[in-house]
Parts: C-alpha cells; structure tokens; sequence
C-alpha cells in the first residue's frame, strides 16, 4: 500500500487545495500518471502518481485544502479495493472520515522549539502558527498575530485571516500603526468601516457561483500587493520600428532552431540589460534593508483561462535571444497545460505582463510581491511618427513601468525605461 501525500509546492507553502481528482476509486493507475489536480499560492499542477497500481481510497475531496504532507490517497492492489469497499463508514479513523492532520513541518517544529518556556499562553502560540509570508505582512502592517482569529488547520493564520483583519482596521494594540493624519469625529473613532453593500439584492436577474481557488489566490496576492505597496507609474512610448524589421528578417532562423521570435523576447532582453544597469530595480526590502538580488529572474505573465500564472526564468542575463524565446515559448506551453515545476513559479525577481496581446494601449499592473516593480507591455499599432521633421508609419508601443516608490524613485523609474526605450529603438543585431 503507497501513501499519496500532498506534495510541498514551494518553501513557504503550508497548503493546497485538491481541484480535481483524475482517477476514482477502482481505476488503475501507471507511476507518474497524472492522478489529481492542486492548487497553492503559487502555482496549479498536475501532481503524478508516486507509484502503479489501483486507486483503492481517496481521503480528501475535490474543493478541500490540507497541509502539505497529508495523506490525500492511497494506491494498493485490486484486493486492498475491495477490501476498502467492505469497510464501514463509522469505521473509519477519524483522520479519514473527517480532515487529515496535518503533518509537522520542520519550520513549525523550530517555532514550538522557540517558544517552549515563554509565557504566552496555549491558545497565543495557537494563534502564532502562520507561514512566512503572513508573519512578513503582519510585520509590514504592524499587526500582533496573537490578535487574528486563525481559521486554517490547527488554527493557522491564513494568508486570507491577515488580509481580512488589516482590511476591517482592527487595532492590534501597542504594534498598531499610527492612525491617520486626518481624525475621524469622536463617535468614529476607532470604529471599523460599515460593511460593505451586498452585491445584488433578492429577486435581481443573476447568477451566483463559486470563486474558483486560483482566482481566489489572485484575489488574495492583488490586496497584498496593493496594501504593502505604495504604487507609482511612468510610461514610454517605443518604437518598435527598429525590432519589427529584425524580427521579419530573422524569425526564420529561430524556428529553424525550435523558437518562435515574438516581441516579448526583445523587451525581455532590453529589460534585463536594464536591470543589470539599475540594480534597485531588481531589489526587494526586507523591513528596513534593501535586498539587492545578484540573480536577474525574470518572470513571464501568462493569462490562462481562469486566472493569470507568472512563470520565472532563472538566470535570465545568461541567455541570449535565441535562449529567451526558448524559455518564454517553454514556460508558456507548460504553464498552459498545468505542467510547470514548483520552482519554476519561485525566486522571481523582476516580472513582464502583456495586456497588449488583448488590444489595450497600455497597462497599469500591480507589482508581483516581493518584488518592487513590473514592466507592462501596451499593444504594437503602427501610427503616425515624426522622425527628422518628417512624418512616417512605425509601430508603436507604450511601455508601463509600475514601481514601490518606497525603494524606487520616479527618476530611478524615468532612467530604467530611458534604457529599455533606447535598446529597443536601437537594437543591435549582435545582440541576437
């Protein structure tokens, strides 16, 4: 009999969400077939049976999160099934019938190391329970976690118990952050908001459903980032005029060696150039540090149907242009068809997206926490340009670079897009 568990998505996943199972009871299975959809912060996979043989029990349903390393299934002979079936219900273990314990994590284990001997109570080290990103946004906020109602397993502060308690502004005592500069009447003050209207009242023509996870999780990294960075935006326009001819005259050739040259290529090759020059750029902060990354990870914004995925590509001022399509046009595929590696979701530090491939002028993103700024790409339109006095047909693009102006200034930002607008205009064919 082989334990299916649910696999660790990334360094600072405590959990994922079964979407869908590919198998049921009964049915026979290959090791490495695929046999269950999930969904973490971080990316959506297909997860490959761990070994051949037959599905016989399936203990986490479709729609139910569990902590990494809970056993979701078992595999066994075609025996173990029936035997499985004869079993009643009442039977069962509790962990079965009910949601599996979560197993231990190694970093779990070193916090109740730490706090053994302090005197808080039980039920604070309860509450304390949370992953690395949420005590990183309780630090930012300036929020007591003793003071937010966990509601994950073992009453774990979700990613969504923090977002909500900053969103309501309850207080967190002597950490809380200093109140506003404009002071609410005294009958206010301190009050939370008024909850907000519903979203349709009874008897209105509509139809109601379910937030899927992924778009569950954009949702939760969209108030994140919103809430921990102050967003400021510069915009360029480009153009193109220069890479759309190297591009006619050299695609050719890249689909001979298994690439399709696309514009996000050359803005990629222009952008990490651009971070190799300003460094702040392709910084993160840390509290009061600024953490300057050595490794230009750049990470590609794909739109699937129900939602958005940005896969990073490591190292990417080591690969040359014919490297970069590569890698986009890879990453791309898999992320597509739900195939992507945990780490290849990880460790970005700089992210492109392109609301441009859907016809809009520009766009204005939201940056991918913990990074400090995102480039948006506008659609390429020929227009009318003036150039030496004369008027000419180019294509045009207008780039968007949105920054945290905590760390980067708008003259950093001016300088960053100056760079990227002149490599693009002017892009040299040994480049390629």
């Amino acid at each position: 009999m082989t334990n299916v568990v649910m696999p660790q998505m990334g360094e600072s996943i405590a959990e994922g969400t079964i979407v869908r199972w590919m198998k049921k009871v009964g049915d026979s299975i290959d090791r490495d077939e695929p046999l269950f959809e999930i969904s973490t912060d971080k990316v959506d996979a297909e997860i490959p049976s761990p070994a051949a043989g037959v599905l016989t029990e399936i203990k986490v349903q479709e729609g139910e999160t569990v902590a990494v390393n809970s056993v979701v299934a078992t595999i066994g002979g075609a025996e173990d099934v029936s035997a499985a079936r004869s079993i009643p219900s009442t039977t069962l273990p509790e962990a079965v019938a009910g949601q599996p314990e979560p197993a231990q994590t190694a970093a779990e284990s070193r916090e109740e190391s730490e706090d053994e001997g302090t005197s808080e109570s039980p039920e604070d080290l309860r509450r304390q329970k949370s992953s690395p990103l949420v005590r990183k946004i309780a630090q930012e906020h300036k929020v007591d976690l003793t003071q937010v109602q966990g509601t994950g397993l073992s009453g774990r502060v979700t990613k969504q118990d923090i977002l909500g308690y900053i969103q309501l502004g309850k207080p967190s005592g002597p950490a809380a952050a200093p109140p506003s500069p404009v002071s609410a009447p005294p009958s206010q003050a301190g009050a939370a908001p008024p909850p907000a209207a519903p979203a349709h009242k009874p008897g209105e023509n509509v139809r109601v459903v379910p937030m899927s996870v992924m778009r569950k999780k954009i949702a939760e990294h969209m108030v994140l980032s919103a809430h921990t960075s102050p967003h400021v935006y510069s915009v360029y326009e480009v153009n193109f005029g220069r890479v759309s001819m190297l591009r006619e005259k050299k695609k050719a050739d890249y689909e001979a060696g298994g690439a399709k040259l696309t514009f996000t290529a050359f803005i990629a090759k222009a952008a990490i150039d651009a971070l190799r020059e300003f460094p702040i750029v392709n910084a993160s902060l840390d509290g009061d540090n600024i953490v300057y990354k050595h490794d230009i990870n750049l990470g590609i914004a794909v739109a699937l149907d129900n939602g958005l995925i940005v896969p990073v590509i490591r190292n990417a001022d080591e690969k040359n242009l014919l490297g970069l399509s590569r890698a986009i046009n890879d990453l791309a595929a898999r992320a597509r068809s739900k195939k992507l590696n945990p780490e290849e979701v990880h460790l970005g530090t700089f992210t492109i997206t392109n609301p441009g491939i859907f016809g809009a002028l520009y766009g204005l993103p939201l940056i991918n926490q913990p990074q400090v700024a995102i480039l948006g790409v506008g659609s390429i339109e020929k227009r009318a340009v003036v150039i030496e006095d004369a008027i000419a047909i180019r294509p045009v693009c207008h780039i968007t670079l949105g920054h945290d102006h905590r760390l980067v200034d708008g003259a950093d930002a001016g300088r960053f897009l100056a760079f990227v607008k002149d490599r693009l205009e002017n892009f040299d064919e040994a480049w390629m």
